[in-house]
Formats: C-alpha cells, sequence, structure tokens
C-alpha cells in the first residue's frame, strides 16, 4: 500500500534530488512497534545466549535479486529508488520475505551524505559511484555543510518509519552510514580508488586540512544515525570500507579516531532497548584490539581474519560478525554447507557471534545460494550454543 493511501493523502511530485512533500503517519505507538517475534541479532550483539546464530547479510537487499531490479527499473535510478521511502522500503522487504534472515537493513547508500552537501552524487553503469563536484582545496573543504538529517536527507528517517511499520516486529531493523574516513575518500577522490592518490596526498601534506573534513564528515555522519534511531533503527552499523588501505598510524589518527568519535555520540537506548553498533573496517585485522575499545558493541570481520583468533583478541569485549568469503557463494550448495560450518566451527562455542559475509553479496550470485547459505546456518549453528 502506498505511503499516500496510507495517510489519506495525495502523492506530491519531487524536485530535484529529493522528495519535498509525502504524507507518512506520526510515529507513534512505541510500545506496541518495539515488540519482536525475532530478537536474535539483538542478544548476539550484546553477547546474551541464543539459542542459534541469527544471520544476516551485507548488501542483502540488491542486485543479485529479480525482484529488486524490476523495482530499480521502475525507480529510473540508483538514487531516485533511495529518495523514494515507499521503494526503499520495499526493496529492504525483500530479502526477508524470501530467506529466512534475522534483521532487515536499511536500503540506502553510505553516499547519501556527499549528495546532501551538494557534491552531486551520480553512477556510472559498471564503474560505481561518482561526485561531481569533489573538495579538494581548503575553500571547498571549508564551504561543506554539514546537512540536516531530518531535513535534506528526512527520505532516510521516512523510509525507516514506514519499514518498522511494514516488518510488524518480525525481525529488527538495522540504519548504518559510511566511516568518515570512507566518505572522505569520495569526497576527494570523486570515486572508488585504489591508490587514493589524491587523499594521501592531502593526508601527508595537509593533515590539518584533512583533519578539518573528518570532522565535518564525523559531525554529519552522528547526526544521520541519531536520526535513523529517533525514527525506529534498532540497531546502527558504521562501514569503514577504506579504512584498510591506511598505514598503522594513520588508520588510527585518520580513521579509527574520528570513528569512535561518531560512536561515542550515538544515542544508545531507544524504545526501552539498548541501540548496539557493529563497526566494520575492511581489512582491518590488524587493528582489533584498538578496535574493540571504540565503543561499538560488535566488529564486522571480512575473510582474511579468523573469527576464532579474533576472539582470542578481543575477548569478551564485543560481538563478532561475519565472516564467510562472498565469493564462497559462486560454489555448490554442498560446498557452501561445508564452509558454513568451518565458519562456525572457527568462531566455536558461546554467545556472541552474528553469522554474515565478510562483504556485501555479490551480484552474480544466485539466490538459491544465499538460501543454501541461510538455511546451513540455521540447520547447523544451535549445536554450537548447546548448554554443557
Amino acid at each position: 500500500m502506498r505511503i499516500a493511501e496510507r495517510a489519506g493523502a495525495q502523492p506530491m511530485p519531487r524536485h530535484g534530488a529529493r522528495v519535498l512533500h509525502y504524507a507518512v503517519f506520526p510515529y507513534s505507538g512505541i510500545t506496541a512497534l518495539s515488540q519482536l517475534d525475532n530478537d536474535l541479532l539483538l542478544r548476539a550483539l550484546n553477547r546474551e545466549p541464543v539459542p542459534r546464530t541469527p544471520v544476516w547479510i551485507m548488501r542483502q537487499a540488491g542486485r543479485y535479486l529479480p525482484e529488486y531490479r524490476r523495482i530499480r527499473e521502475q525507480a529510473g535510478s540508483f538514487m531516485a529508488l533511495c529518495q523514494n521511502p515507499e521503494l526503499a522500503c520495499q526493496v529492504t522487504l525483500q530479502p526477508v520475505e524470501r530467506f529466512r534472515l534475522d534483521a532487515a537493513i536499511l536500503f540506502s547508500d553510505i553516499l547519501t551524505i556527499p549528495e546532501a552537501m551538494g557534491l552531486g552524487l551520480y553512477f556510472e553503469p559498471g564503474e560505481g559511484p561518482r561526485l561531481k563536484h569533489p573538495v579538494r582545496d581548503e575553500r571547498a573543504i571549508d564551504q561543506l555543510p554539514v546537512p540536516d538529517a531530518r531535513d535534506e536527507l528526512g527520505y532516510v528517517p521516512d523510509a525507516i518509519r514506514l519499514t518498522r511499520r511494514e516488518l510488524q516486529g518480525r525481525v529488527p531493523l538495522i540504519g548504518f552510514a559510511g566511516s568518515p574516513w570512507t566518505l572522505a575518500t569520495y569526497m576527494v577522490e570523486g570515486e572508488s580508488s585504489r591508490e587514493f592518490r589524491r587523499i594521501k596526498t592531502l593526508l601527508y601534506d595537509r593533515p590539518e586540512l584533512l583533519h578539518r573534513l573528518l570532522s565535518k564528515a564525523a559531525d554529519s555522519i552522528t547526526d544521520y544515525l541519531n536520526a535513523q534511531t529517533e525514527a525506529g533503527a534498532q540497531a546502527l552499523m558504521i562501514f569503514d570500507t577504506w579504512g584498510g588501505a591506511l598505514s598503522h598510524e594513520a588508520y588510527h589518527a585518520f580513521s579509527l579516531a574520528y570513528a569512535k568519535r561518531v560512536i561515542k555520540g550515538l544515542t544508545r537506548q531507544r524504545e526501552g532497548r539498548h541501540i548496539p553498533v557493529i563497526f566494520f573496517t575492511k581489512n582491518g585485522g590488524l587493528w582489533l584490539e584498538a578496535m574493540a575499545d571504540s565503543g561499538a558493541d560488535a566488529l564486522g570481520l571480512d575473510w582474511s581474519t579468523s573469527l576464532g583468533e579474533a576472539r582470542q583478541r578481543v575477548g569478551e569485549r564485543v560481538a563478532l560478525q561475519g565472516n564467510l568469503d562472498p565469493c564462497a557463494l559462486y560454489a555448490r550448495p554442498e560446498t557452501i554447507r561445508t564452509e558454513v560450518a568451518r565458519t562456525l566451527a572457527d568462531y566455536g562455542t558461546g554467545p556472541g557471534h552474528v553469522f554474515n559475509l565478510g562483504h556485501g553479496v555479490h551480484p552474480e550470485i544466485q539466490p538459491d545460494h544465499v538460501d543454501a547459505m541461510i538455511e546451513a546456518v540455521h540447520e547447523l549453528s544451535p549445536a554450537h550454543h548447546e548448554q554443557r
């Protein structure tokens, strides 16, 4: 049912890059909405006992699903889809309706904040996101605004409110954002990069200027994530996709420090519950001990780090999420099952594990292979939680 139909109003026209008006019910009935039929994810993130390992997957709403591709075509562009709360809600729900997942994650993009800052986000087919107006000098950085997450980015909390209603407590809803460092790489480079030439030149030649950019990014991300929590997100994830491209010293100064600043500023209680935060640095296995002191409740791991070794290193300070290689899903279902068993065994027994991929699911993966992975987690993980 369309948002306007639910509220008894007519859909309003779009203008430019954002939706100016759309009708959404006021967010009321917190007590009823806070009841969850399945809270395994939240319990696991808090390292509480669970009967089995919860499972969800990064990019679980995306191009590998034919139903997603149909809505993406209907929307006309990726950003039009992100900025339409009704369609974003539909896409968010698709994997939850297809698979036995233990969480939904809002369909959006980490670069909504640079878009709201006026940097002109667009997508080249087959080449990923690009920004029309990257910031590469002092004047451009100093003139960057900090967008209001409830205004310029208001379509995101609106999509969260609608999704919470449609989920009806089936599973928790995860909100997310990119880390300050990761957003800054796109804002300076203007696109994905292998060498990070421009931003690393800024890091070494003008570190104080990069700190000013990261400070603005951190303030924007903190406000953005808090707006998501206010709208109904029940867990949060911070994606530090490019932190692993930094040297040891630079990671602490330019990535981790600002992620910690964001986490410290987050609202951590809502609807009578703790709001857990997952912090994921791709290729960040070198820094797990420092990441565990970030204030996050859980760390995401890519496939290059052993779950068992990571558990020994962080102890009981945080839960762990991961970390099957996404490419394992190209294999036969029986091989996928074997890899699921290996991943569960690597973590071991007891609480504190959320099963996930080590990064996002690839567009070419077959949905039935994703289902094989999820069903294997359901079948095999209870043995790792038996009381002895």
